[in-house]
């Protein structure tokens, strides 16, 4: 068994605590500046907790980082510097500050590290991204992600947390869209610069963005992407196409499929309809894996800050209104 650290109680927190908790191969312990939080992920999930998470007394094997977003990378040193292994909830962080120091400290631990784009152990989405990668019909050439959800109905509690205000890791771009940009980068590479419009237009009670469309290009291919924040459905596509043909991704029906050019129908590859909780206690085993020294699954750090940069640049220039380039943004 192994000692695991949840150290944020949130919605994403408690997730990831009765995730790990399923596994049936961790010892969970909740910890918060909440007492009243902590109190409930004891009674709830009967599990030790702490509002210190840094005690020197205690000694645990790995930490799960569910915080703000500004505070991922100093926790997460702190935390490779006492030996945990670190498992970091996405966005890796909303700027670039101390990312060097985070990757030095991490080779300098021999530790594990993994940032939690729960994207990465979707079983449809392996498929599709092995297939993809094999290159049968060509390399792709374009990419395009539409995507949407009413997110007041999935998460009523949004204008109270982190998710109001860009600083903390909020808005749509860092939040939301973060999930579907890093996926795609896993397949066709990170964005060498992009364009970016989005604006505030429906969600009440906050001033973030909950609408984007971005123009990225990706080395030689191009890719669009659309989100918003208040539709009526829940659902994302993405697609992928190349000379030879075309690879769709649906996540609203668990399912992708291709279409080899000249061909008149799709070849549908469904998936089960998983439990809710499924693909965040396969991450949590996928993590647990990589402790033991077994292949890693999970997005790494360095994909994780190609997302980052990513985000930044998209927030660059919807400010600025004009094109930026990824690798031109610094500290």
């Amino acid at each position: 068994m192994h000692s695991v650290l949840i150290l944020g109680c949130g919605s994403i927190g408690e997730r990831h605590l009765r995730c790990f908790q399923r596994t049936g191969r961790a010892q969970v312990t909740a910890c918060d500046a909440n007492p009243a939080l902590l109190q409930r992920m004891a009674e709830t999930y009967r599990v030790p907790v702490t509002a210190k998470w840094d005690d020197p007394a205690v000694k645990y094997d790995a930490v799960v980082i569910c915080t703000p977003a500004h505070l991922h990378v100093p926790m997460a040193i702190r935390a490779l510097e006492r030996g945990m292994h670190v498992l970091i909830e996405k966005p890796l962080s909303q700027s670039l500050e101390g990312v060097e120091a985070l990757l030095r400290a991490r080779d300098a631990s021999g530790r594990q590290t993994a940032v939690a784009y729960v994207l990465h152990v979707f079983p449809f989405l392996v498929q599709a991204r092995e297939f993809l990668r094999r290159g049968e019909f060509g390399p792709v050439k374009l990419a395009t992600v539409t995507t949407g959800q009413p997110f007041h109905l999935l998460r009523p509690a949004y204008a109270q947390t982190y998710y109001r205000d860009r600083k903390t890791g909020g808005g749509a771009i860092q939040d939301a869209l973060t999930h579907c940009v890093n996926w795609v980068e896993s397949v066709i590479g990170p964005a060498d610069s992009l364009f970016c419009d989005c604006a505030h237009q429906v969600l009440p009670g906050v001033t973030v963005e909950d609408t984007v469309t971005i123009c990225a290009r990706h080395r030689d291919v191009l890719a669009s992407y659309t989100l918003n924040q208040f539709q009526a459905p829940n659902e994302t596509t993405i697609q992928f196409h190349a000379a030879q043909g075309s690879v769709s991704v649906e996540f609203h029906r668990q399912r992708w499929g291709f279409l080899r050019a000249g061909e008149a129908d799709w070849t549908w590859h469904d998936a089960p309809v998983p439990e809710r909780d499924s693909h965040f206690i396969a991450q949590a085993a996928a993590f647990l894996d990589q402790v033991e020294g077994r292949p890693a699954r999970l997005c790494t750090m360095e994909a994780a800050l190609a997302s980052l940069r990513f985000n930044l640049a998209a927030l660059a220039s919807a400010d600025t209104g004009a094109r930026v380039n990824c690798a031109n943004l610094h500290a």
